[in-house]
């Protein structure tokens, strides 16, 4: 027999799961790297990636407002920003401990 082709609704179920699935990977990662890397997060980083897991494990997303991310989005605009800014201080710890000092043997 055949499987019937999956419905809008379905679809669109499964649709939310992947974005909710990346969005907690991301957000997993973000806390993990800085981790690796050594940096201490401030305690409002650490609040802040704490509770946009818990929104987005319970409704699906971070913000509440349709117009402040993309349709699909799981975190608004803002949130993306910081998110790529806590990346980016880990980054930026790594390659700094990775540099050797300069010496002056000059």
């Amino acid at each position: 027999m055949r499987k019937r082709p999956p419905s809008p609704l379905e679809l669109r179920d499964k649709a939310r799961a992947q974005v909710q699935r990346k969005a907690l990977r991301t957000l997993a990662k973000a806390r993990a790297g800085a981790a690796r890397a050594g940096v201490e997060l401030s305690e409002w980083e650490d609040a802040f990636l704490g509770s946009l897991s818990d929104r987005v494990k319970t409704f699906g997303r971070g913000f509440a407002d349709p117009e402040k991310g993309g349709p699909g989005s799981a975190f608004s605009v803002r949130q993306i920003r910081k998110i790529k800014e806590i990346k980016a201080k880990t980054v930026a710890e790594r390659t700094a401990a990775a540099k050797p000092a300069d010496e002056d043997d000059a």
